[in-house]
């Protein structure tokens, strides 16, 4: 490691950086876990902090938010916003993220919450649907990602749920023909219809298992977003094994108020001691705030409480 590198670290980790303000070794619980300037070693999974969640300590460039992350023992990241970055740093991301050995979450492909499209059977939608398939395999090609988040859009309120959903498998299903062939997953997003997204088509992990199954197709999986599944259907971890097989990946965030687990009523621990019992190799990307948001603190904080989770027995 060169000098420049080892003074990022000090300044992250060590000395009179936020990390070890007695601020936040307050907040390290008494049961003797890890505290985030320890936490250099490889966590047991790949949880997958966004881009720029540490910026108080990282700042704002992404390949430095890589490095710390790296560096706090994380061995993943997502990135939302991949595909409205320029595709010069898009390859800048990847390369730095393949040079220190990290997986990438999946990148959000199509996710329009205001829209009714998938569950239309209409040829203009269709069309639309597959030009946003196209743009997603240009950023695959490109960057070598091959997890693509779709959310399938609002209800129609004037067409019965069933014809809403056999639509949707038939639209699937054409973009399963152009994403398969170069190798990309899609993997479909439920959202929760009671707090954060009223309206939705796609709200729970059984429907996403059955139009899965009905698809019957390698290349469409489901996103079991835990924040949104405590709220739509609790039941957690008997929810992931009824759909094991047609599970992608994972997002992360404690209910209520969607900050870093041991912030809400979700046992993550548990859940990450089923998950790595079951040899889960995949990413889990931490799509949720921080409780001491715009804070040194509160970052070190959420790297704290993944230690935390992270320390069951195996």
């Amino acid at each position: 490691m060169n000098s420049s590198r080892r003074e990022f670290i000090k300044k992250t980790t060590t000395g009179a950086a936020v990390l070890a303000a007695p601020a936040f070794i307050g907040a390290t619980r008494a049961s003797g876990q890890q505290k985030a300037t320890d936490a250099t070693a490889p966590f047991k999974l790949k949880y997958a902090p966004g881009l720029g969640m540490f910026r108080q300590h990282a700042g704002q460039d992404p390949i430095d938010n890589i490095k710390f992350c790296h560096d706090m023992g994380f061995r993943a990241v997502f990135d939302n916003n991949l595909m409205r970055r320029d595709p010069e740093l898009q390859v800048k991301i990847v390369d730095e993220l393949k040079r220190l050995g990290m997986d990438f979450g999946p990148y959000v492909l199509r996710a329009d919450s205001g829209k009714t499209d998938f569950v239309l059977n209409n040829q203009e939608v269709r069309d639309t649907l597959i030009a946003s398939m196209k743009g997603g395999v240009e950023t695959s090609k490109r960057t070598g990602a091959k997890l693509a988040l779709i959310v399938l859009g609002r209800y129609d309120v004037k067409l019965h749920r069933d014809y809403q959903t056999a639509n949707a498998i038939d639209n699937l299903r054409y973009c399963c023909d152009i994403m398969e062939p170069e190798g990309i997953t899609l993997v479909l997003e439920p959202l929760n219809n009671y707090i954060n997204h009223p309206g939705l088509f796609l709200t729970g992990i059984p429907q996403a298992y059955a139009i899965c199954r009905a698809i019957n197709r390698p290349s469409c999986k489901i996103v079991d977003d835990i924040y949104h599944q405590q709220i739509s259907e609790g039941n957690i971890i008997p929810n992931i094994e009824a759909a094991w097989s047609e599970i992608g990946a994972f997002h992360l965030g404690d209910s209520p108020g969607r900050n870093e687990p041991t912030t809400g009523e979700i046992n993550y621990k548990n859940i990450f001691k089923y998950l790595y019992n079951k040899k889960y190799e995949g990413t889990l990307c931490m799509e949720h705030g921080v409780s001491q948001r715009g804070t040194r603190e509160g970052e070190a904080r959420v790297i704290q409480a993944y230690r935390e989770c992270d320390s069951f027995e195996v």
